[in-house]
């Protein structure tokens, strides 16, 4: 039983902890005697942080061009919603896609994939319930379930998971809608309906109701989801008439296709054959090693989510080599330490902080992920690579923010950010090492439903 609400077990109590009045009156002494603190409190009155501790040395030091480039089409805009990672691979695909069609700024359906990822996760969520059923609300597995039931995010092998399943067609095919571009609302009425739904699959089992009860509740929750999904996306088509006009003004028709016929005949590449790597330094993940995550995942029965663990040289020199060979390579990576989204720039010493603060903040990439600092955040796909003496020394981001930011759109990050803050990358399994490969054939390690690495970009 849970310890009551002000017991000393729960609460600091010990009396030399609080702050005193006379302590408080010491610390604003110490404040006012330097006239640094007085000087930053005026600046920052006017000023945000991100004005006044913006290094205006490196911002003029960087430039947007790079020595190898694998595309320079128009970016794609997720608008206001989490998927980033549906937008970077699609964006992944079309390359080739494009080229087959010999369309340049073609673009496949994202909203296609949107609604085939929450139905899914919809059906994922419902599994899960029912897994813990026996175990207690407040379980932290189960608390960790209930506070995620739909989120718009993802990882590199749940967009494998829904192109192998369910294929793609062209954004003509299914467009944006108003919940696509801006899910808040959608994701709110869908996850009070599956959380709902996760009170009564629990009641069922609590109550001994057998197998029956609880497949026929869980097919009314999965009615409710597809009833909510299909009023707010479209519905998903089962085939499309598809004809089109290259950028030659050549006409082309192939008639009536299904998605996964779309998929089968225009990819260039196939998603199983890429491999998730990523750069986790926590001294309890070891290097050459396989992780996958409790509980993570969109489709029952799909591929896993699996992590082969690398140092962050072998994932730059991975995804240098990509490009310079004509690939883009899609990441993730914590977007929000260190940027500017306004001027598309990335440098891991982009603001100086602990020069306004006068603190020192400086903490590793472990650090950072086994303090709760940091995670993956944003999914994006490396489209340049600036090659100096054999060595990254920035890169080319094609992010789907749409075309106002940054260089129309395109991002620069110094390769400095990239060993702090970029986290996995999917490469062809064919690229790397034969060590690597056979490391990924090793049972993986589980971690922890609520670990950072099991956070959706």
């Amino acid at each position: 039983m849970s310890e009551p609400t002000g017991s000393s077990k729960v609460q600091p109590s010990d009396p030399d902890g609080a702050l005193s009045a006379a302590e408080f009156a010491g610390l604003s002494q110490e404040f006012a005697a330097d006239p640094h603190n007085r000087l930053m409190q005026n600046a920052l009155s006017k000023q945000s942080i991100t004005e006044v501790a913006l290094d205006r040395s490196i911002v003029t030091s960087i430039d947007h061009t790079v020595s190898n480039q694998v595309t320079d089409r128009k970016v794609t805009n997720q608008k206001k919603s989490g998927r980033c990672w549906l937008f970077a691979g699609l964006n992944l695909l079309r390359t080739g896609v494009a080229g087959r069609l010999g369309v340049k700024d073609f673009e496949l359906s994202q909203n296609h994939l949107l609604y085939w990822d929450k139905l899914e996760k919809a059906n994922y969520f419902l599994e899960n319930i029912i897994q813990t059923a026996d175990r207690d609300i407040d379980d932290r597995t189960v608390a960790h379930v209930l506070d995620t039931p739909t989120e718009d995010g993802g990882q590199w092998n749940m967009f494998v998971a829904l192109v192998l399943k369910h294929g793609l067609v062209p954004q003509s095919v299914m467009p944006e809608t108003e919940a696509s571009s801006n899910t808040h609302a959608m994701n709110d009425a869908l996850a009070r309906q599956l959380r709902k739904a996760a009170r009564d699959l629990r009641a069922v089992v609590a109550e001994g109701g057998d197998a029956e009860v609880l497949r026929k509740t869980k097919r009314s929750a999965l009615a409710d989801a597809h009833r909510l999904l299909t009023m707010h996306l479209g519905t998903p088509p089962e085939s499309f008439f598809w004809q089109w006009t290259d950028d030659d003004k050549a006409f082309h028709r192939d008639g009536d296709l299904t998605p996964q016929a779309f998929a089968e005949r225009y990819l260039t590449v196939d998603p199983s054959d890429y491999v998730c790597l990523v750069n986790d330094p926590r001294p309890t993940s070891a290097y050459g090693s396989t992780y996958t995550v409790d509980r993570l995942g969109n489709v029952v029965g799909g591929p896993p989510v699996t992590y082969l663990n690398v140092e962050i040289d072998q994932l730059r020199r991975l995804a240098m080599d990509a490009i310079v060979g004509g690939e883009p390579v899609w990441f993730g990576c914590d977007t929000g330490k260190m940027s500017n989204s306004e001027l598309g720039i990335w440098d891991a010493a982009l603001y100086d902080y602990d020069g306004v603060y006068g603190t020192d903040s400086a903490m590793s990439k472990a650090d950072r992920l086994l303090l709760h600092d940091s995670l993956m955040t944003h999914a994006m796909l490396f489209v340049g690579v600036d090659v100096v003496d054999g060595a990254p020394r920035k890169w080319r981001v094609e992010n789907s923010w749409g075309d106002e930011k940054g260089d129309k759109g395109l991002f620069t990050m110094n390769d400095s950010w990239f060993g702090e803050y970029v986290l996995e990358i999917a490469v062809h399994r064919d690229a790397l090492t034969p060590e690597l490969q056979a490391a990924l054939e090793s049972e993986p390690a589980v971690l922890p439903a609520w670990d950072p690495m099991g956070a959706l970009a």
